[in-house]
């Protein structure tokens, strides 16, 4: 199925249930299952520079992967009333869903 129709299926089942697609947001949440802070880096792979506590709302900007194949995201959200681009994580760390 091409991304134009599963993105219309979607939007007809969303309406048909009296959804808006368009009041719909996705959201991030940090789940490191280690209980400790995730590392934040500068690139995949890269230097650790910032860590983030679970239970913190990011948004993910970007996607890539690095040599191993593993997916790493970029993250951004907001600190303190202000917009903030923290940077790379695994993704496997970050948990999704539609509020």
């Amino acid at each position: 199925m091409t991304r134009l129709l599963k993105v219309l299926a979607v939007s007809m089942f969303s309406i048909g249930f009296g959804v808006s697609a368009a009041h719909a947001e996705r959201v991030c949440k940090v789940t490191d299952p280690t209980g400790t802070p995730l590392n934040i880096r500068d690139e995949p792979n890269g230097k650790i520079i910032n860590k983030l506590r679970n239970d913190r709302e990011v948004y993910i900007t970007r996607t890539t992967y690095d040599n191993k194949e593993r997916p790493w995201v970029y993250l951004e959200g907001y600190y303190k009333g202000e917009y903030r681009q923290w940077g790379w994580a695994i993704r496997e760390f970050v948990s999704c869903y539609e509020r």
